[in-house]
């Protein structure tokens, strides 16, 4: 052996060799020592793990034992005499709530590590929304305040609740206004906590304000019927949808809800029954619900109220003054029309305006429809939404002028999200005593006098209304990690009331919301929820003198309207920021633009290249008074002339992932008629420089490869195999491999792609059940994404009836407006005849006797010869040990928030491939409790985890050697097809033609 040769063991110790990391430099910054960490942190190399782990907040005791017990955990306690409900290995599953929501918590020895939906609940019980996936991360945030907070300085409870009765008896005695500021709040128990605190001080009262205002729907309701809600809509009763700038399958209103019942008349099943809904979007900018569109028509935010008005016009006869003057809206709107009177009382029309009198003006045009009680419910309303934008402005006015003694916000952080900063700052400098319960310093919190940080829902006994009549239950899955506290146990104290918040939950329950329903309250603990709302709404008519409102909408819409006009909308991955230190939220794609990390100003292709723009340019928008420099995305679809900005973004005190990523842009909105705007006369300009947005799909074309299928309804009816490709001429095939018998299981997948709504919450349930890494914003922009599942998003271009999808076609289009979308789940097809299993030169993948190619990683030395043989590229490396790895920029590498990993599921190394496995821990799992049971695994028993986070039922799993499972029947349906099937892989995974219900039909 050379001596002078140095030799090395494994890749861990190449990466400290001085060529290697000679290599690197560039890069990534330089790793800060671990030693200038602990020393940050008052710790050394030599504190022991039991001293590191209570610096980082939590006790062993806290975090290992389950929520049953709500005396505070001061010692760590070992598992001598185990809990008799935990029993390592096995999950504990808890109802609770979230967002109103109905959720099943998974907890393992204690660790909550996921959140489904409860399928016995109302309502939404099938799937849940990114946001409710990712959640159970906040548990584990490290930037959370530890401690309640005076003046920036840690205290004890005692100290804080003692300074803040002073506050409250000296408003009191002076008759000054205590007001409670809160964004929606539908729990009955801290709506009976803030009564007990306005029963002690009468000058108490409530604020409710909402980030994303749906003041207009309420207001418009109020005049119309006399009812100042928000109702509920069933789509599922719809079959002609128009829709007027409502992402109502997306961030409008309830969009995970509104996605299970349109998906209804519009997946494999109805198609079966030769019935499919109509679905016409208006809108400026391409949204998510706007791509799932049978129909979609390009307007300016301006042109709203117009198109409206022609809608009305042709529905009822009448011609009253401020219709549409686009040719291809008024084309539409007809056609549009004429299908909504053919389908009364089977027919709806949204629209997505916080503006009054839009809103009064949809109300004349459903109840012309016949809308009322079948479809929109006034009598079981929503309570998700009930923010007064007048009522917070009424606030501000008071404390300006010295009326209010003490301020209290709940949920609320209005320096990031009123677009007058500068007014609320000015307004609480009145404010005698000011005190937020939000769980970390934000913007808000920041600038007042104390916090008192509140546990997570997780943490925390409680419940919601979410809607008339229906009651969910909030129930703790773990004792506080921090030292945090309720905000309705602080009301509780500050009332001078001494019962503890799970009394106080359980009385109120057995008082005034369980009599009458015949159940006790363990029934409730146990079922999560308890409904007692009617079963159907009553018919409306609304009163509406239509003339003046569509004077009143005509004069409105001449000041937003001009040479270039801007349309700001709520990110259905973001919503309205407060999850912006959410790394799983941060790093799922946009559903349209497929950006990560960032918002961005969405500009048509051909008025990017009228201003000068290009890839990775960069635009100056004024609004309002207030500028914004963003990166461009040119976005087919986008309206000309139109400039779409997302808002949710440029926190700058919420914590390490979500500081300063992207920019605020509430600032740009404004107060029309008493309501907040998300429309507005602009300008835009080319700003200097240049920004590489991190998106996860680039290219532009599929090559000529027939990856999507689509066809329309009408030609569906007459061949339901129409574009399939069942039956097309093929060419004799050769098989190189053996066919090797699959006598017991065969795993498969069917996917609708007409029930994909392209959402993204199964990437997110996939990330979170397998343990995938947030890789953060430059490894992205790398293409070097983790995620097993993606979603791919394909465009064709129509310009003059005539269709585009060829690559030299396209760079002659004029007009980018006119666009059809497909999304399309792409993760592992396990390939009967996988070509990464031949190349692999150690057998780390290979093929089950059920179906599945599996990944033996502690094999795998990364060759990627399998990720350059996969014909789909679903499989991923590890470039780094993101786990472990303090150079990303994202909050999951410490061993705090670590603990939120499925201990089924191995974290993979660097240097290791991984790709879909089909959750293989569920398969085992759901084959332990059948034997267990004594029974064969029946279908149903295995859900993988993107199938149970799809509210649409797009995903659908299961055994193809039962042919009564339902895989097994969606898979005999005639639209069934595979992805490159030409190349004789044979996936295990089927895909259902697109169908359109196009106005040609």
């Amino acid at each position: 052996m050379d001596s002078n040769k140095k030799y090395w063991k494994g890749l861990e110790e190449l990466n400290q060799t001085p060529a290697f990391v000679e290599s690197n430099k560039g890069e990534f910054a330089e790793p800060i020592p671990v030693e200038d960490v602990l020393n940050e942190a008052g710790l050394s190399t030599r504190t022991p793990r039991r001293d590191f782990l209570k610096a980082l907040g939590f006790g062993l005791g806290a975090v290992t034992l389950a929520a049953c017990n709500r005396t505070p955990i001061h010692k760590a306690v070992p598992y001598v005499i185990k809990p008799e409900e935990v029993t390592p290995g096995i999950p504990n599953f808890y109802a609770s709530s979230f967002n109103g929501q109905s959720v099943l918590v998974r907890t393992r020895e204690g660790r909550p590590i996921s959140i489904e939906a409860n399928p016995n609940a109302i309502g939404l019980n099938q799937g849940t929304d990114a946001p409710t996936v990712a959640s159970v991360l906040d548990l584990y945030d490290m930037s959370k305040l530890q401690n309640p907070q005076i003046g920036g300085k840690d205290v004890e409870w005692s100290k804080l609740d003692s300074t803040v009765i002073a506050s409250l008896d000296k408003a009191a005695a002076a008759g000054k206004q205590i007001t409670i500021v809160s964004n929606t709040v539908n729990s009955p128990t801290t709506l009976a906590t803030i009564a007990k605190l306005a029963a002690k001080y009468p000058t108490t009262s409530h604020i409710q304000v909402d980030a994303i205002s749906y003041s207009g729907i309420i207001e418009a309701n109020r005049n119309s019927f006399g009812k100042a809600v928000v109702p509920s809509y069933h789509f599922a009763n719809a079959q002609v949808v128009v829709s007027v700038a409502a992402d109502f399958l997306g961030s409008w209103l309830a969009g995970e809800e509104h996605t299970q019942d349109y998906i209804k008349n519009r997946d494999y099943k109805s198609l079966k029954n030769g019935k499919m809904s109509r679905h016409i979007q208006f809108e400026s900018g391409l949204s998510m619900t706007g791509s799932n569109a049978d129909v979609r028509i390009a307007i300016k935010p301006s042109e709203e109220g117009a198109v409206l008005i022609a809608l009305y016009n042709e529905i009822s006869g009448q011609n009253v003054a401020g219709g549409t003057t686009n040719a291809k809206a008024q084309t539409a709107i007809k056609l549009a029309a004429k299908e909504l009177t053919n389908s009364r009382g089977a027919a709806v029309v949204v629209a997505g305006s916080n503006d009054i009198n839009t809103q009064t003006l949809v109300n004349a045009i459903n109840t012309q429809l016949g809308a009322y009680g079948a479809i929109i419910d006034l009598d079981n309303y929503s309570k998700q939404y009930q923010g007064s934008d007048a009522a917070f402005q009424q606030f501000l006015t008071a404390a300006k002028t010295g009326q209010v003694g003490v301020a209290f916000f709940l949920n609320s952080n209005p320096i990031y999200d009123y677009f007058n900063a500068a007014d609320v700052k000015a307004a609480l400098a009145k404010v005698d005593f000011s005190l937020s319960f939000a769980d970390r310093a934000d913007e808000t919190a920041s600038e007042l006098k104390a916090i008192a940080p509140a546990s997570t829902f997780l943490e925390s006994w409680g419940d919601a209304s979410a809607k008339e009549g229906l009651f969910t239950i909030v129930q703790p899955t773990i004792n506080p990690v921090f030292n945090t506290r309720q905000a309705e146990q602080s009301l509780l104290v500050w009332a001078g009331d001494t019962i503890s918040i799970y009394d106080f939950v359980k009385l109120n329950w057995e008082t005034n919301i369980l009599p009458g329903t015949g159940k006790a309250w363990k029934d409730v603990l146990q079922a999560g929820f308890v409904y007692k709302g009617s079963a159907t709404g009553s018919s409306y008519s609304a009163n509406v003198d239509v003339n003046s409102v569509a004077s009143a909408i005509v004069s409105d819409s001449k000041k937003i309207a001009g040479e270039v006009e801007l349309k700001l909308y709520e990110s259905t991955v973001m919503r309205d920021g407060r999850y912006a230190n959410n790394a799983y939220l941060q790093e799922l794609p946009d559903p349209v633009s497929k950006v990560t990390w960032d918002n961005y100003a969405a500009i048509n292709p051909k008025f990017a290249e009228e201003l000068g723009l290009g890839e990775h340019g960069k635009v100056t928008v004024e609004a309002n008074g207030q500028s914004i420099d963003l990166p461009v995305v040119l976005q087919p679809g986008q309206t000309m002339g139109t400039v779409s900005v997302a808002l949710g973004y440029g926190r700058t005190k919420v914590g390490k992932a979500g500081n300063e990523v992207g920019k605020n842009a509430f600032p740009l909105t404004s107060l029309v008629n008493g309501t907040v705007q998300l429309a507005a006369q602009a300008k835009v300009s080319k700003a200097a420089g240049t920004y590489e947005l991190a998106q996860t799909q680039t290219h532009h074309t599929i090559e000529g490869r027939n990856i999507i299928r689509e066809t329309t309804f009408a030609k569906y009816l007459k061949d339901p195999n129409s574009e399939s490709g069942r039956f097309a001429d093929s060419h004799k095939t050769y098989d190189l491999w053996n066919k090797f018998e699959q006598p017991g299981h065969k795993w498969v997948m069917a996917i609708d792609l007409n029930a994909c709504t392209g959402c993204g919450s199964c990437i997110v349930a996939c990330n979170v059940e397998n343990n995938i890494p947030v890789v953060g914003r430059d490894e992205v922009r790398r293409r070097r994404e983790m995620h097993w599942l993606r979603i791919d998003r394909y465009y064709t271009i129509e310009e003059n009836g005539t269709r585009f999808t060829k690559e030299k076609e396209i760079a002659d289009i004029q007009d980018f407006e006119n666009v059809t979308v497909v999304h399309q789940p792409m993760l592992c097809q396990h390939c009967e005849h996988a070509p990464c299993e031949t190349v692999c030169p150690v057998l780390a993948t290979v093929h089950s006797s059920e179906g599945l190619n599996h990944m033996a990683y502690n094999r795998c030395f990364g060759t990627r010869y399998c990720a350059n043989n996969c014909p789909y590229k679903v499989r991923r490396f590890n470039w780094f040990n993101y786990w472990n790895d303090s150079r990303f920029d994202n909050y999951l590498n410490n061993e705090f928030t670590q603990l939120v990993l499925n201990p089924d599921v191995t974290t993979r190394s660097r240097g290791v491939m991984e790709k879909c496995s089909m959750c293989i821990q569920r398969i085992q799992g759901g084959k332990l409790q059948a034997k267990i049971e004594n029974r064969k695994l029946k279908d149903g028993d295995v859900k993988m985890a993107c199938q149970a986070a799809c509210s649409a039922n797009a995903i659908i799993f299961g055994d193809a050697n039962d042919p009564e499972s339902e895989v097994s029947k969606a898979l005999r349906n005639e639209r069934v097809y595979y992805v490159l099937e030409e190349i004789n892989v044979q996936p295990n995974i089927g895909y259902m033609t697109k169908v359109r219900n196009t106005f040609e039909a």
